[in-house]
Protein backbone atom coordinates (compact mmCIF):
# COMPACT_ATOMS: atom_id res chain seq x y z
CA UNK A 1 0.00 0.00 0.00
CA UNK A 2 2.36 2.16 1.29
CA UNK A 3 4.68 1.75 -2.27
CA UNK A 4 1.34 2.38 -4.23
CA UNK A 5 0.51 5.77 -2.20
CA UNK A 6 4.47 6.72 -3.53
CA UNK A 7 4.11 6.14 -6.84
CA UNK A 8 0.94 7.73 -7.12
CA UNK A 9 2.44 10.98 -5.54
CA UNK A 10 5.29 10.33 -7.69
CA UNK A 11 3.31 10.37 -10.70
CA UNK A 12 1.06 13.36 -9.55
CA UNK A 13 4.09 15.08 -8.55
CA UNK A 14 6.02 14.59 -12.36
CA UNK A 15 2.22 15.81 -13.72
CA UNK A 16 2.57 19.13 -12.40
CA UNK A 17 5.84 19.74 -13.33
CA UNK A 18 5.43 18.92 -16.67
CA UNK A 19 2.78 21.08 -16.64
CA UNK A 20 4.84 24.22 -15.14
CA UNK A 21 7.28 23.51 -18.04
CA UNK A 22 4.29 23.54 -20.66
CA UNK A 23 2.52 26.32 -19.60
CA UNK A 24 5.97 28.18 -18.83
CA UNK A 25 6.95 27.28 -22.37
CA UNK A 26 3.93 28.46 -24.04
CA UNK A 27 4.07 32.06 -22.35
CA UNK A 28 7.47 32.19 -23.19
CA UNK A 29 6.86 32.03 -26.51
CA UNK A 30 3.66 34.38 -26.41
CA UNK A 31 5.79 36.94 -24.51
CA UNK A 32 8.56 37.00 -27.06
CA UNK A 33 5.86 37.32 -29.63
CA UNK A 34 4.47 40.19 -27.91
CA UNK A 35 7.77 41.91 -26.83
CA UNK A 36 8.75 42.13 -31.18
CA UNK A 37 4.92 43.31 -31.81
CA UNK A 38 5.35 46.08 -28.90
CA UNK A 39 8.69 47.03 -30.19
CA UNK A 40 7.94 47.51 -33.60
CA UNK A 41 5.43 50.16 -33.13
CA UNK A 42 7.16 51.45 -30.06
CA UNK A 43 8.53 55.19 -30.67
CA UNK A 44 12.67 54.81 -30.45
CA UNK A 45 13.95 56.69 -28.07
CA UNK A 46 17.85 57.49 -26.70
CA UNK A 47 19.47 54.68 -25.24
CA UNK A 48 20.85 56.14 -22.57
CA UNK A 49 20.36 54.91 -18.69
CA UNK A 50 18.68 57.66 -17.19
CA UNK A 51 15.70 57.92 -15.23
CA UNK A 52 13.09 57.49 -17.87
CA UNK A 53 15.00 55.33 -19.71
CA UNK A 54 14.53 52.90 -17.00
CA UNK A 55 10.77 53.54 -16.41
CA UNK A 56 10.03 53.15 -19.78
CA UNK A 57 11.91 49.89 -20.01
CA UNK A 58 10.03 48.83 -16.80
CA UNK A 59 6.35 49.89 -18.13
CA UNK A 60 7.50 48.03 -21.99
CA UNK A 61 7.67 44.83 -19.68
CA UNK A 62 4.52 44.96 -18.24
CA UNK A 63 2.80 45.52 -21.50
CA UNK A 64 4.56 42.98 -23.31
CA UNK A 65 3.36 40.74 -20.13
CA UNK A 66 -0.68 42.10 -20.60
CA UNK A 67 -0.21 41.59 -24.13
CA UNK A 68 1.22 37.91 -24.23
CA UNK A 69 -1.84 37.16 -21.44
CA UNK A 70 -4.35 38.68 -24.03
CA UNK A 71 -2.49 36.07 -26.39
CA UNK A 72 -3.05 33.16 -24.55
CA UNK A 73 -6.91 34.31 -23.74
CA UNK A 74 -7.42 34.34 -27.72
CA UNK A 75 -5.26 30.96 -27.86
CA UNK A 76 -6.77 29.20 -25.00
CA UNK A 77 -10.49 27.90 -26.76
CA UNK A 78 -8.71 27.04 -29.97
CA UNK A 79 -5.93 25.26 -27.80
CA UNK A 80 -8.49 23.39 -26.21
CA UNK A 81 -10.34 22.16 -29.01
CA UNK A 82 -7.60 20.84 -30.98
CA UNK A 83 -6.14 18.95 -27.98
CA UNK A 84 -9.75 17.29 -27.91
CA UNK A 85 -9.70 16.26 -31.41
CA UNK A 86 -6.01 15.15 -31.02
CA UNK A 87 -7.13 12.88 -27.74
CA UNK A 88 -9.84 11.61 -29.40
CA UNK A 89 -8.12 10.31 -32.47
CA UNK A 90 -4.69 9.22 -30.52
CA UNK A 91 -6.64 7.88 -27.68
CA UNK A 92 -3.83 5.24 -26.37
CA UNK A 93 -0.70 7.46 -27.49
CA UNK A 94 2.10 7.40 -24.99
CA UNK A 95 3.63 10.78 -26.91
CA UNK A 96 0.17 12.55 -26.32
CA UNK A 97 -0.43 11.93 -23.21
CA UNK A 98 0.77 15.00 -21.76
CA UNK A 99 -2.07 16.79 -23.44
CA UNK A 100 -4.86 16.46 -20.77
CA UNK A 101 -7.73 17.94 -18.89
CA UNK A 102 -6.05 18.87 -16.04
CA UNK A 103 -3.25 21.16 -18.31
CA UNK A 104 -6.24 22.74 -20.03
CA UNK A 105 -8.16 24.04 -16.85
CA UNK A 106 -4.88 24.91 -15.33
CA UNK A 107 -4.21 27.14 -18.33
CA UNK A 108 -8.01 28.59 -18.13
CA UNK A 109 -7.13 29.62 -14.45
CA UNK A 110 -3.77 31.04 -15.16
CA UNK A 111 -4.94 33.16 -18.03
CA UNK A 112 -8.10 34.29 -15.57
CA UNK A 113 -5.61 34.87 -12.48
CA UNK A 114 -3.45 37.24 -15.15
CA UNK A 115 -6.09 38.98 -17.04
CA UNK A 116 -6.91 40.21 -13.12
CA UNK A 117 -3.58 41.11 -12.34
CA UNK A 118 -2.52 42.98 -15.81
CA UNK A 119 -6.17 44.95 -15.80
CA UNK A 120 -5.98 45.54 -11.81
CA UNK A 121 -2.46 46.00 -10.86
CA UNK A 122 0.47 46.31 -13.48
CA UNK A 123 -1.18 48.25 -16.07
CA UNK A 124 -2.87 50.99 -13.67
CA UNK A 125 1.26 50.79 -12.28
CA UNK A 126 2.34 50.91 -15.26
CA UNK A 127 0.64 54.02 -16.74
CA UNK A 128 0.97 56.21 -13.07
CA UNK A 129 4.88 54.72 -12.53
CA UNK A 130 5.19 56.53 -16.02
CA UNK A 131 3.35 59.78 -15.55
CA UNK A 132 4.50 60.15 -12.23
CA UNK A 133 7.61 62.81 -11.31
CA UNK A 134 7.92 62.34 -7.27
CA UNK A 135 5.66 64.52 -4.71
CA UNK A 136 6.85 68.00 -4.90
CA UNK A 137 9.60 69.32 -1.89
CA UNK A 138 11.09 65.42 -2.21
CA UNK A 139 14.28 63.83 -3.81
CA UNK A 140 13.91 63.24 -7.65
CA UNK A 141 14.47 59.71 -8.42
CA UNK A 142 12.91 56.15 -8.88
CA UNK A 143 11.97 55.88 -5.53
CA UNK A 144 10.23 59.07 -5.42
CA UNK A 145 8.24 57.90 -8.24
CA UNK A 146 7.64 54.04 -6.88
CA UNK A 147 6.07 55.67 -3.79
CA UNK A 148 3.68 58.44 -5.70
CA UNK A 149 2.62 55.31 -8.13
CA UNK A 150 2.04 53.43 -5.01
CA UNK A 151 0.18 56.29 -3.47
CA UNK A 152 -1.91 57.04 -6.66
CA UNK A 153 -2.58 52.94 -6.83
CA UNK A 154 -4.07 52.90 -3.19
CA UNK A 155 -6.13 55.94 -3.68
CA UNK A 156 -7.42 54.47 -7.15
CA UNK A 157 -8.83 51.06 -5.59
CA UNK A 158 -10.00 53.10 -2.84
CA UNK A 159 -12.43 55.47 -5.38
CA UNK A 160 -13.07 51.97 -7.29
CA UNK A 161 -14.06 50.40 -4.40
CA UNK A 162 -16.72 53.26 -3.37
CA UNK A 163 -18.30 53.06 -6.63
CA UNK A 164 -18.85 49.18 -6.48
CA UNK A 165 -20.64 49.64 -2.95
CA UNK A 166 -22.33 52.77 -4.21
CA UNK A 167 -23.72 50.61 -7.24
CA UNK A 168 -24.36 47.54 -5.39
CA UNK A 169 -26.55 49.65 -2.98
CA UNK A 170 -28.10 50.74 -5.40
CA UNK A 171 -29.02 47.64 -7.22
CA UNK A 172 -29.49 45.03 -4.78
CA UNK A 173 -29.74 47.39 -1.13
CA UNK A 174 -29.10 43.71 0.66
CA UNK A 175 -27.16 43.63 3.89
CA UNK A 176 -25.69 40.17 2.94
CA UNK A 177 -24.98 41.48 -0.66
CA UNK A 178 -23.30 44.89 1.02
CA UNK A 179 -21.16 42.39 2.99
CA UNK A 180 -20.15 39.51 0.62
CA UNK A 181 -18.58 43.31 -1.21
CA UNK A 182 -15.68 43.02 1.81
CA UNK A 183 -14.71 39.73 1.08
CA UNK A 184 -11.83 41.48 -1.45
CA UNK A 185 -10.29 37.91 -2.75
CA UNK A 186 -12.93 35.78 -3.21
CA UNK A 187 -16.45 38.07 -4.19
CA UNK A 188 -15.13 41.41 -4.75
CA UNK A 189 -12.59 41.21 -7.63
CA UNK A 190 -14.52 38.35 -9.75
CA UNK A 191 -17.40 40.61 -9.55
CA UNK A 192 -15.57 43.82 -10.86
CA UNK A 193 -14.04 42.09 -13.24
CA UNK A 194 -17.38 40.72 -14.24
CA UNK A 195 -18.47 43.94 -14.67
CA UNK A 196 -15.51 44.95 -16.59
CA UNK A 197 -15.98 41.92 -18.73
CA UNK A 198 -19.60 42.57 -19.33
CA UNK A 199 -18.50 46.11 -20.94
CA UNK A 200 -16.07 44.59 -23.08
CA UNK A 201 -18.62 42.16 -24.43
CA UNK A 202 -20.72 44.85 -25.21
CA UNK A 203 -17.54 46.61 -26.90
CA UNK A 204 -17.06 43.04 -28.89
CA UNK A 205 -20.49 43.34 -30.11
CA UNK A 206 -20.35 46.56 -31.17
CA UNK A 207 -16.91 46.32 -32.56
CA UNK A 208 -17.46 42.99 -34.42
CA UNK A 209 -20.27 44.18 -37.15
CA UNK A 210 -17.79 47.39 -37.97
CA UNK A 211 -14.47 45.45 -37.73
CA UNK A 212 -16.49 42.71 -40.51
CA UNK A 213 -17.43 45.73 -42.80
CA UNK A 214 -14.03 47.63 -42.53
CA UNK A 215 -12.32 44.05 -43.32
CA UNK A 216 -12.87 44.58 -46.93
CA UNK A 217 -11.52 47.87 -47.11
CA UNK A 218 -8.63 47.18 -45.55
CA UNK A 219 -7.30 43.90 -47.53
CA UNK A 220 -7.79 46.47 -50.64
CA UNK A 221 -5.43 48.29 -48.87
CA UNK A 222 -3.12 45.68 -48.24
CA UNK A 223 -3.72 43.87 -51.60
CA UNK A 224 -3.19 45.41 -55.36
CA UNK A 225 -6.03 45.12 -56.88
CA UNK A 226 -7.02 44.23 -60.70
CA UNK A 227 -5.30 46.08 -63.16
CA UNK A 228 -7.89 46.46 -66.03
CA UNK A 229 -7.72 48.93 -68.90
CA UNK A 230 -4.99 51.24 -66.97
CA UNK A 231 -2.24 52.40 -68.08
CA UNK A 232 0.15 52.57 -64.74
CA UNK A 233 2.78 53.82 -66.91
CA UNK A 234 1.37 56.68 -67.58
CA UNK A 235 -0.06 57.42 -63.86
CA UNK A 236 3.41 57.45 -62.76
CA UNK A 237 4.08 59.69 -64.63
CA UNK A 238 1.98 62.14 -64.19
CA UNK A 239 2.80 61.63 -60.61
CA UNK A 240 6.21 62.26 -60.92
CA UNK A 241 5.51 65.50 -62.52
CA UNK A 242 3.80 66.74 -59.54
CA UNK A 243 6.36 65.34 -57.27
CA UNK A 244 8.72 67.41 -59.27
CA UNK A 245 6.92 70.59 -59.00
CA UNK A 246 6.03 70.54 -55.58
CA UNK A 247 9.94 70.05 -54.99
CA UNK A 248 11.07 73.05 -56.79
CA UNK A 249 8.33 75.16 -54.56
CA UNK A 250 9.57 73.75 -51.66
CA UNK A 251 13.07 75.02 -52.39
CA UNK A 252 14.23 76.99 -49.79
CA UNK A 253 10.93 76.85 -48.43
CA UNK A 254 9.77 75.25 -45.31
CA UNK A 255 5.75 75.45 -45.85
CA UNK A 256 3.93 72.30 -43.63
CA UNK A 257 0.69 72.29 -46.49
CA UNK A 258 3.19 71.37 -48.99
CA UNK A 259 5.33 69.03 -47.53
CA UNK A 260 1.76 66.64 -46.65
CA UNK A 261 0.97 67.25 -50.19
CA UNK A 262 4.59 66.30 -51.10
CA UNK A 263 3.93 62.75 -49.15
CA UNK A 264 0.76 62.41 -50.15
CA UNK A 265 2.22 62.41 -53.94
CA UNK A 266 4.99 59.84 -53.05
CA UNK A 267 2.57 57.76 -51.06
CA UNK A 268 0.42 57.85 -54.20
CA UNK A 269 3.82 56.73 -56.97
CA UNK A 270 4.93 54.09 -54.23
CA UNK A 271 1.27 52.42 -54.84
CA UNK A 272 1.66 52.63 -58.55
CA UNK A 273 5.07 51.26 -58.45
CA UNK A 274 3.77 48.40 -55.93
CA UNK A 275 1.00 47.45 -58.26
CA UNK A 276 3.25 47.86 -61.76
CA UNK A 277 5.63 45.43 -59.91
CA UNK A 278 3.12 42.83 -58.42
CA UNK A 279 3.34 39.60 -60.78
CA UNK A 280 0.31 38.47 -62.79
CA UNK A 281 -1.10 36.07 -59.87
CA UNK A 282 -1.16 38.47 -57.60
CA UNK A 283 -2.66 41.04 -59.65
CA UNK A 284 -5.43 38.90 -61.23
CA UNK A 285 -6.35 35.99 -58.29
CA UNK A 286 -4.86 36.95 -54.97
CA UNK A 287 -7.44 39.81 -54.37
CA UNK A 288 -10.68 37.82 -55.58
CA UNK A 289 -9.26 35.07 -53.79
CA UNK A 290 -8.68 36.88 -50.37
CA UNK A 291 -12.40 39.15 -50.81
CA UNK A 292 -13.92 35.74 -51.60
CA UNK A 293 -12.75 34.25 -48.24
CA UNK A 294 -13.43 37.24 -46.31
CA UNK A 295 -17.05 36.81 -47.98
CA UNK A 296 -17.69 33.41 -47.03
CA UNK A 297 -16.13 33.89 -43.41
CA UNK A 298 -18.59 36.84 -42.90
CA UNK A 299 -21.56 34.59 -44.39
CA UNK A 300 -20.56 31.55 -42.24
CA UNK A 301 -20.39 33.47 -39.00
CA UNK A 302 -23.86 35.02 -39.75
CA UNK A 303 -25.66 31.68 -40.56
CA UNK A 304 -23.99 30.18 -37.29
CA UNK A 305 -25.16 32.89 -35.19
CA UNK A 306 -28.45 32.50 -36.85
CA UNK A 307 -28.67 29.03 -36.49
CA UNK A 308 -27.73 29.48 -32.67
CA UNK A 309 -30.48 31.59 -32.20
CA UNK A 310 -32.79 28.92 -33.37
CA UNK A 311 -31.37 26.53 -30.87
CA UNK A 312 -31.91 28.46 -28.07
CA UNK A 313 -35.63 29.12 -28.89
CA UNK A 314 -36.36 25.90 -29.01
CA UNK A 315 -33.54 23.88 -27.10
CA UNK A 316 -32.57 24.55 -23.07
CA UNK A 317 -29.61 22.54 -23.02
CA UNK A 318 -28.19 24.73 -25.88
CA UNK A 319 -27.70 27.67 -23.33
CA UNK A 320 -24.31 28.09 -22.31
CA UNK A 321 -25.75 27.92 -18.62
CA UNK A 322 -27.80 24.59 -19.58
CA UNK A 323 -24.79 22.50 -20.98
CA UNK A 324 -22.64 20.42 -19.55
CA UNK A 325 -19.04 19.91 -19.68
CA UNK A 326 -17.90 16.81 -21.94
CA UNK A 327 -14.68 16.88 -20.84
CA UNK A 328 -11.40 17.27 -22.73
CA UNK A 329 -11.21 13.86 -24.93
CA UNK A 330 -14.26 12.51 -23.72
CA UNK A 331 -16.10 13.30 -27.06
CA UNK A 332 -16.04 15.84 -30.05
CA UNK A 333 -16.58 19.22 -28.82
CA UNK A 334 -18.18 19.51 -32.46
CA UNK A 335 -20.73 18.33 -33.67
CA UNK A 336 -18.76 17.44 -37.25
CA UNK A 337 -15.52 16.41 -35.76
CA UNK A 338 -12.16 17.83 -37.36
CA UNK A 339 -14.01 20.00 -40.23
CA UNK A 340 -16.20 21.79 -37.99
CA UNK A 341 -13.02 21.99 -35.04
CA UNK A 342 -11.17 23.92 -38.17
CA UNK A 343 -14.49 26.03 -38.99
CA UNK A 344 -14.55 26.88 -35.44
CA UNK A 345 -10.86 27.74 -35.13
CA UNK A 346 -10.84 29.86 -38.09
CA UNK A 347 -13.70 31.69 -37.13
CA UNK A 348 -12.53 32.63 -34.02
CA UNK A 349 -9.57 34.07 -34.99
CA UNK A 350 -11.64 35.87 -37.94
CA UNK A 351 -13.93 36.91 -35.19
CA UNK A 352 -10.94 38.57 -33.19
CA UNK A 353 -8.98 39.77 -35.99
CA UNK A 354 -12.51 41.86 -36.92
CA UNK A 355 -13.49 43.17 -33.45
CA UNK A 356 -9.46 44.59 -33.02
CA UNK A 357 -10.00 46.37 -36.36
CA UNK A 358 -13.51 47.52 -35.68
CA UNK A 359 -11.98 48.65 -32.48
CA UNK A 360 -9.76 51.40 -34.06
CA UNK A 361 -12.04 52.26 -36.82
CA UNK A 362 -14.52 53.30 -34.06
CA UNK A 363 -13.63 57.88 -33.66
CA UNK A 364 -13.92 57.57 -29.96
CA UNK A 365 -10.95 55.08 -30.52
CA UNK A 366 -8.70 56.57 -33.09
CA UNK A 367 -6.01 57.98 -31.06
CA UNK A 368 -5.06 54.88 -30.04
CA UNK A 369 -4.11 53.83 -33.54
CA UNK A 370 -0.70 52.53 -32.92
CA UNK A 371 2.05 53.64 -35.41
CA UNK A 372 5.17 51.92 -36.48
CA UNK A 373 7.70 53.61 -34.57
CA UNK A 374 5.54 56.21 -33.86
CA UNK A 375 3.92 55.41 -30.58
CA UNK A 376 3.85 56.75 -27.40
CA UNK A 377 4.21 54.37 -24.10
CA UNK A 378 0.75 56.19 -22.87
CA UNK A 379 -0.94 54.91 -25.90
CA UNK A 380 0.76 51.60 -26.11
CA UNK A 381 -0.70 50.83 -22.70
CA UNK A 382 -4.36 51.72 -23.59
CA UNK A 383 -3.92 49.60 -26.68
CA UNK A 384 -2.82 46.95 -24.15
CA UNK A 385 -5.81 47.26 -21.74
CA UNK A 386 -8.18 47.58 -24.23
CA UNK A 387 -7.00 44.31 -26.58
CA UNK A 388 -7.10 42.89 -23.16
CA UNK A 389 -10.70 43.36 -22.56
CA UNK A 390 -11.65 42.12 -26.09
CA UNK A 391 -9.78 38.88 -26.00
CA UNK A 392 -11.14 38.40 -22.23
CA UNK A 393 -14.57 38.10 -23.72
CA UNK A 394 -14.00 36.52 -26.62
CA UNK A 395 -14.35 32.82 -25.05
CA UNK A 396 -17.40 33.96 -23.56
CA UNK A 397 -19.00 35.61 -26.64
CA UNK A 398 -17.47 32.82 -28.93
CA UNK A 399 -19.53 30.24 -26.15
CA UNK A 400 -22.81 32.64 -26.49
CA UNK A 401 -23.19 33.35 -30.10
CA UNK A 402 -22.59 29.43 -31.00
CA UNK A 403 -19.43 29.75 -32.76
CA UNK A 404 -18.29 27.01 -29.88
CA UNK A 405 -19.58 24.31 -28.32
CA UNK A 406 -16.50 24.37 -25.75
CA UNK A 407 -17.75 24.76 -22.28
CA UNK A 408 -15.24 27.74 -20.51
CA UNK A 409 -13.85 26.86 -18.14
CA UNK A 410 -15.50 27.99 -14.53
CA UNK A 411 -13.17 30.10 -12.98
CA UNK A 412 -12.94 31.72 -15.89
CA UNK A 413 -16.81 31.92 -16.97
CA UNK A 414 -17.33 33.28 -13.33
CA UNK A 415 -14.69 35.90 -13.49
CA UNK A 416 -16.27 36.91 -17.01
Amino acid sequence: MEEDDVTIREQNFHSQVREYIICFLLFAVLYIVSYCIITRYKRKSDDHEDEDAVVNRISLYLCTFTLAVSGGAVFLLPFSIISSEILLSFPKNYYIQWLNGSLIHGLWNLVSLFSNLCLFVLMPFAYFFLESEGFAGSKKGIKARILETFVMLFLLALLILGIVWVASALIDNDVASMESLYDLWEFYLPYLYSCISLMGGLLLLMCTPVGLSRMFTVMGQLLVKPTILEDLDEQIYCIHLQEEALQRRLNGMSVGDLKKELDNIVNQRNKLERRKKASGWEKNLLYPIVMLILLTGTTISVLMVALNILYLLVDETAMPKGSTDRGIGNTSLSTFGVAQAALEIILMFYLMVSSVVGFYSLRVFEGLTPRKDDTTMTTIIGCCVSILVLSSALPVMSRTLGESRVAVSPSFQSSC
